[in-house]
């Protein structure tokens, strides 16, 4: 009985008090230094750093996280037989947004549900064709990070997040045996934030700023025999986004004869440079995964994906917002067309059907496969202007034909494994890459040509047109990391080269730009971990070179450090506190176009150069954990506040609270 109050409770408050979820399944973060310390731990169940205090799971009672498992489709994929358990580690549960989540290496808007990108250059996830539209794509829950379960017992978890400023996040999981080996399951999701800068006050109806719904339901089935295994999933994402185009400056006058007006540079109540202009992405994903062993050295598997998207952007005071104000300029470039309004809406539909070989012969473990794929992009604007029927692109659908293999040797030592991939597009590109891990020493290298995004060739509005015939991109990736551990102290010292060619950015205008020849991007960096008893310090700190600063900029110097200390207190609550801070160099970081959904460059002001501190306190008692939150405690000092994207300011210091439930009965 109380398992369906809390149901109800919930998705109450789902309804009413437009709250939402943790991160949905995680985020990729940009490649090199794999299980690097200070942040989110390099596997679902473990941790990149060791609890100091040694906290004991074990339970007396019958369920719990030993009896709640579940497994992910690359390691059937790739014959690897792990389990995992669910984690009740307290290690990062402060860490509640995207961009810590990432261990700081994506960049926002400074708010929750606002556009998301890499700091650093990452591989493009298909060598084939990819719409270009990625910045809400981490609010949605990853096909590949989808959690199987096998429960003993119905499993629920509960996660409530109230991140202060309006933040808000709230999730439901549930999943259940229906016989021993079928499971089905679903995870709802929830996230809202309020805007920080221009609105009127608390009663503003306006005052809504990033809405994200998050769908997953799951099931997954294993014959009596483990000769049939099947997974399926479906993964829907509504994110909506009120664009405020960043704040402008305020004003104020300073007291005195002369009586001076000054620009306030840090101004948390200005107003936006966009108002009444909204975005919005819907996604909906269908995958299927099916195998028959036919023998442990032959298995044939099916992987089947269906994916729907829709980017939505409008503004209908397109006059308005293209007026110069407080010094500066309107928001858009020139205007092609219709100067009244804009209603841009792109569509795009994949179906990717793949089929192939597996199998393990002694320490090998190979695969082989061929992939279908068929693909089309609809994309029209201003099609319902009572003065203007601009039409629509509509192209033929697209057919893709791939082969590829993948091939892994395991070390007798079970610690040690390397692994190669090849895939070929047919008359276009390719990707190659191997990795070698070990208890010292993880290494890897890749070379692909990738093409170009669908919206880097061809994008037409009243505000944009290009139709460009870009070459491939090509990318040359290698990375390594070594793992020296000095008694109390780890150490992690890597390096991260990439060669880019064929690079394609969008320039100053917002317009995408391919630049030719190569230019190289070089990333050291140092990971530590110092354990005494039950301190810990802990963190990243990367240096940054690049050969082409006039077409990607990064910056220089990225630091993150935590420092914490658990204990217990009164034998059942189970306490670590600290403090995490945060510093990116002063650069030059890629403004937002939200008409393209698109990150640009620019030159007009540097941003960060700004030391973020928060204090946090992580709480267990029994299986539930709970955090309380001061993000940004240092404001004030050494100023009053920083832009971590240009025109938009970090997060003003806020009171956060959370807690994260499991049931396991």
């Amino acid at each position: 009985m109380t398992r369906y109050v809390l149901i109800v409770v919930c998705c109450l408050m789902m309804v009413g008090s437009a709250v939402g979820q943790q991160l949905p399944g995680g985020i990729r973060v940009p490649g090199g230094f794999p299980g690097s310390f200070g942040g989110q731990p390099s596997g679902p169940n473990s941790s990149t750093y060791s609890s100091p205090s040694g906290i004991d799971d074990s339970t007396k009672v019958i369920y719990g996280p030993r009896t709640t498992r579940y497994v992910l489709e690359t390691d059937i994929l790739n014959n690897r037989r792990r389990l995992y358990t669910t984690d009740t580690l307290l290690d990062g549960v402060d860490r509640f947004t995207y961009v810590q989540r990432s261990r700081y290496l994506f960049q926002d808007l400074g708010n929750l549900g606002t556009p998301i990108r890499p700091i650093f250059p990452s591989e493009p996830p298909q060598i084939g064709a990819q719409t270009g539209y990625y910045v809400f794509e981490p609010f949605q829950y990853q096909t590949m990070q989808v959690k199987y379960y096998d429960t003993k017992s119905p499993f629920t978890d509960m996660y409530l997040v109230l991140g202060g400023r309006n933040q808000n996040i709230l999730r439901f999981d549930f999943a259940q045996n229906i016989t021993p080996r079928w499971n089905a399951g679903f995870a709802v999701q929830r996230f809202t934030s309020q805007k920080q800068f221009g609105t009127r006050g608390s009663n503003d109806p306006n005052k809504l700023l990033a809405q994200n719904w998050g769908f997953l339901a799951h099931t997954n089935y294993r014959s009596k025999n483990e000769k049939y295994t099947l997974l399926l999933h479906f993964i829907n994402m509504n994110h909506s986004l009120d664009e405020q185009g960043g704040v402008l400056p305020g004003l104020r006058i300073e007291p005195g004869a002369e009586r001076d007006t000054v620009e306030v540079p840090y101004d948390y109540a200005g107003n936006s440079r966009l108002i009444f202009a909204n975005g919005r992405e819907l996604r909906n994903d269908w995958h299927l995964y099916q195998q028959f062993v036919l023998d442990q050295g032959f298995q044939v598997y099916h992987r089947l994906d269906y994916k729907r998207q829709k980017n939505y952007y409008q503004d209908d005071t397109l006059r308005v917002n293209q007026e110069p104000r407080q010094g500066f300029p309107g928001f858009y470039p020139d205007i092609l067309t219709d100067s009244s309004r804009i209603e841009q809406d792109n569509r795009f539909r994949a179906v990717d059907n793949q089929v192939g070989i597996k199998g393990v012969f002694q320490n090998f473990n190979y695969r082989a496969y061929t992939r279908l794929r068929v693909y089309g992009q609809y994309s029209r604007y201003n099609i319902n202007a009572a003065r203007n029927n601009y039409g629509e692109y509509a192209p033929r659908p697209v057919i893709e034909n791939y082969v590829g293999g993948w091939l892994g040797y395991y070390f007798p030592d079970s610690l040690s494994r390397i692994t190669a991939e090849a895939e070929y597009l047919i008359g276009g590109g390719f990707r190659l890459q191997g990795q070698f891990e070990s208890k010292w020493l993880t290494g890897g290298y890749t070379a692909m040509l990738a093409d170009p995004t669908l919206l880097q060739q061809r994008f037409q509005s009243n505000i944009f047109f290009w139709n460009n015939r870009f070459r491939l991109r090509g990318v040359n990736h290698a990375y390594g990391t070594l793992n020296v551990p000095l008694g109390k102290l780890r150490l992690q010292p890597g390096l991260d080269y990439q060669l880019l060619s064929n690079y394609i950015y969008f320039n100053e205008q917002a317009v995408p730009q391919q630049a030719s020849g190569a230019f190289s991007v070089l990333r050291v960096g140092l990971g530590y971990q110092y354990t005494a008893k039950k301190f810990q310090a802990l963190g990243q700190a990367y240096y940054s070179l690049v050969s082409r600063s006039d077409i990607l900029r990064l910056p220089p110097l990225f630091v993150t450090a935590r420092f914490q200390y658990e204990f217990l207190y009164a034998k059942v609550l189970y306490v670590q506190t600290g403090v995490e801070l945060h510093y990116k160099s002063s650069y030059f970081a890629d403004a937002y176009m939200p008409v393209t959904q698109q990150f640009y460059l620019q030159n007009r002001q540097p941003v960060e150069g700004y030391v973020v501190a928060d204090v946090f306190a992580n709480l267990r008692v029994n299986r539930t954990r709970l955090f309380v939150k001061l993000s940004h405690a240092n404001q004030g000092f050494p100023r009053a506040g920083y832009f971590v994207a240009p025109d938009f300011l970090g997060m003003r210091r806020a009171f956060a609270f959370g807690v994260d439930w499991y049931l396991f009965d």
